[in-house]
């Protein structure tokens, strides 16, 4: 069954590490059939929630912001499946990610009981390092809360350059993550 696919794309490297794992997954992706949507959080302008709790009152426009999370909104509200890409920054995701992720918090204020939408999610990330180990753990506590279902998880250290990817058997894993969805 053909699935929509969002990916929000936290990284800042328009070309790097993150961003091949992207177009790996990508492909195995459309490979299978799936639509994929991909929205690069660091040419956007989105601005941080304002923890206002006003939103919800206009379900096309579910925030009381206007910014670029309009374009991010009705993809993410007809997705069946959540790609969350970020190189490891301090040992979490990147900032952009963050910020557009909190900001989905409006669309679960159009739901009764602050509901979020229930979703597929996968988790795309590239580091200098190793060290993972707080962003699964809240990823898979994300997941829990939310009630989503992780279909997988690509975890790439040791490609700090970009370019330092390049034929890593990490690329061949998401794009077999992305053609098994």
């Amino acid at each position: 069954m053909s699935k929509k696919i969002v990916i929000l794309n936290g990284s800042p490297r328009p070309n790097g590490n993150t961003a091949a794992l992207i177009q790996s997954f990508t492909e195995g992706a459309t490979a299978a059939g799936h639509t994929v949507t991909r929205f690069d959080l660091q040419k956007m302008d989105i601005h941080p929630c304002l923890g206002c709790c006003k939103g919800g009152k206009d379900i096309s426009s579910p925030c009381v912001q206007k910014d670029d999370m309009q374009q991010i909104y009705p993809a993410y509200k007809e997705a069946d499946l959540v790609c969350l890409a970020s190189p490891l920054y301090y040992w979490t995701i990147s900032g952009q990610l963050k910020c557009a992720f909190d900001r989905l918090f409006a669309v679960a204020e159009c739901n009764e009981n602050l509901a979020n939408p229930i979703k597929e999610s996968v988790l795309l990330m590239a580091a200098e390092g190793n060290g993972f180990e707080e962003t699964t753990y809240w990823y898979d506590r994300l997941m829990n809360h939310l009630g989503w279902t992780n279909k997988g998880k690509i975890l790439c250290g040791g490609v700090f350059n970009v370019g330092d990817i390049k034929g890593n058997s990490k690329l061949d894993e998401a794009y077999q993550l992305g053609l098994n969805i």
